[in-house]
């Protein structure tokens, strides 16, 4: 159960369902039940047309009902993040079946999405907390990720709370060299001089990735860097406005800012992430981030902040540079983040050592394969 589901994937939870569904129909049955528009191979859950026009939460618990009434046959049912949350969690009442929750993230440490929702997030932090709070059981996508959930859930039996971390499929993501590109390279569209080096970033406009933080950085990266903000779908039109103004008055200071707002193909996200001198995550929450397994397989190196399950994918000295996150102290942040990158840039033998050992990471470390069978295990435990 699921909200996005190709070729509707916009965030990490649709990636790792996407990858998780194609290898977990190599070991078991698997029927697919999501949102969005009707689509081939799926059941799709569509809301009450009745509540076109209001709180998008509630449209979204009208298509949980129907999606939970699709779920008869099922032995199992697996819902991720607080879109299909009641959706399982009606279906595991209804049908007397196991309910097993994936959480991506957590509603009570997403508190701007107060400003996307409005009421609808107090509903949405409702749906997460009943999931979860009655699920038989929960997967955290990272370690830390599990000490969230039983920190914002104390109630929780921690026997029921699993780790699962996020995969990297490095046969998708892996280096392009110059050679590779095709001659409508998007770099050279964009107008990026290969002669100079590069800094990436690839994510939503949205308070938990921190892009505001990183505009501010590289006001002060090193003068030749280059900055390619492949940034779109804010949550806000005042988010958007924000990212404009400050987007402009970068550019305005200096050479080389270059802003992607429209989502592109692999093709040309791997081209980007595999031309970038450093990555950078700045998010100021983050359950996993498979943009930086992403950034680490096309064997580049990673500036991220320390926060939630980063830890676990970008190893500090090895594969990239954590910088300290404080809530209480951005300007701290962003200058860590500032010279984390312009150290990274002026030592290319470091940065390719961290590219090289991160890909190694990611091909020994995060299988889909590995995830789809740690998952079916959790299958079987809760239906035993």
């Amino acid at each position: 159960m699921t909200r996005e589901y190709p070729p509707e994937v916009y965030g990490g939870a649709g990636v790792h369902v996407t990858e998780l569904v194609a290898q977990l129909r190599r070991l078991c049955e698997v029927d697919v039940h999501c949102m969005g528009a009707p689509r081939p191979g799926v059941t799709v859950a569509q809301p009450d047309p009745g509540l076109a026009d209001a709180n998008a939460a509630l449209a979204t618990l009208s298509a949980d009902l129907v999606m939970a009434n699709d779920a008869a046959q099922a032995t199992v049912v697996h819902s991720h993040t607080w879109y299909t949350g009641m959706a399982g969690h009606v279906a595991a009442l209804l049908h007397g079946v196991p309910h097993v929750v994936t959480a991506h993230s957590l509603e009570p440490l997403r508190p701007w999405k107060a400003e996307q929702l409005g009421g609808g997030y107090r509903v949405s932090s409702w749906v997460e907390s009943t999931a979860l709070g009655a699920a038989a059981a929960v997967i955290a996508v990272s370690s830390g990720m599990r000490e969230d959930v039983l920190r914002v859930y104390p109630e929780l039996d921690p026997g029921r709370v699993h780790v699962v971390h996020n995969g990297i499929d490095t046969d998708v993501w892996h280096p392009v060299s110059p050679a590779e590109v095709a001659e409508e390279s998007v770099l050279a569209g964009l107008g990026v001089d290969p002669s100079r080096p590069m800094v990436a970033f690839v994510g939503r406009i949205t308070r938990q990735k921190g892009v505001a933080h990183l505009v501010a950085a590289a006001h002060r990266f090193a003068p030749e860097v280059q900055l390619v903000l492949c940034a779109g779908a804010p949550d806000t039109p005042e988010i958007a406005a924000e990212t404009a103004a400050a987007v402009a008055e970068l550019s305005a200071a200096r050479s080389g800012v270059f802003w992607v707002r429209e989502m592109l193909p692999i093709a040309d996200i791997r081209e980007i992430l595999s031309a970038a001198d450093v990555f950078v995550c700045p998010s100021v929450y983050e359950p996993l981030g498979i943009v930086n397994l992403e950034a680490l397989a096309c064997a580049t190196p990673v500036v991220a902040s320390d926060v939630g399950g980063i830890p676990e994918v970008v190893d500090d000295g090895s594969t990239g540079t954590l910088v300290h996150y404080d809530a209480a102290d951005p300007r701290a942040f962003e200058s860590g983040l500032t010279e984390a990158v312009n150290a990274l840039v002026a030592d290319p033998a470091r940065a390719a050592a961290y590219g090289r050992a991160g890909r190694r990471r990611c091909i020994e470390e995060f299988s889909w394969s590995r995830v789809a069978e740690q998952t079916l295990e959790i299958y079987r435990k809760v239906s035993s």
